[in-house]
């Protein structure tokens, strides 16, 4: 086993007893096959949580999910429950982890409810660019839809973008991993 890894249909993070599954995890993992790492993807929404936050330290492979620099855009993208959702607030909590954790991006284009959504575009991959910088990852997993979604308007970014996109990355000295 190389990976023990946290994610699904939901978000890992919002089980009330997260902090505690960790810790039996990391005690099980340490017992049975210490060489695995631990891996959570999280859409960073509770990172904001103490107990959460501190969890997320003790794994190898926090991943944390930050598909667009503009609110609007992961609003429409992300549909975040919380009505106080702002992206400087995620990138603030994110910088809490001094850059020790993974940052997922998911790139598409298409439309939702009648409104254009493409963050692959000049203007988004900029921004989003200037706060991959700022919050130094060690590694950056790009990424597009994989499997249908309820919205049938939305399309896979083309690989070759995924790949301009990393390569952008990769000049500011982060490591990338591409998904398309």
């Amino acid at each position: 086993m190389d990976v023990i890894t946290f994610a699904g249909n939901g978000e890992p993070t919002m089980h009330p007893e997260f902090a505690g599954v960790i810790d039996d995890t990391i005690e099980l993992r340490n017992k049975y096959s210490p060489n695995a790492k631990i891996s959570v993807l999280t859409n960073g929404i509770s990172v904001g949580k103490q107990p959460i936050f501190e969890a997320l330290q003790k794994v190898e492979i926090p991943v944390l999910k930050l598909d667009s620099a503009f609110d609007e855009t992961v609003k429409l993208i992300d549909r975040p429950n919380s009505p106080t959702y702002t992206v400087a607030k995620q990138v603030e909590l994110y910088k809490q982890f001094n850059g020790d954790f993974v940052l997922q991006t998911m790139f598409l284009r298409g439309s939702f409810n009648g409104q254009t959504v493409d963050n692959t575009t000049e203007e988004e991959v900029s921004a989003w660019l200037e706060l991959v910088e700022e919050l130094n990852p060690r590694e950056v997993m790009i990424y597009t839809i994989d499997r249908e979604t309820p919205a049938k308007q939305l399309i896979k970014a083309p690989v070759d973008v995924l790949n301009e996109i990393a390569n952008r990355v990769n000049q500011l000295g982060i490591k990338t991993n591409v998904a398309g």
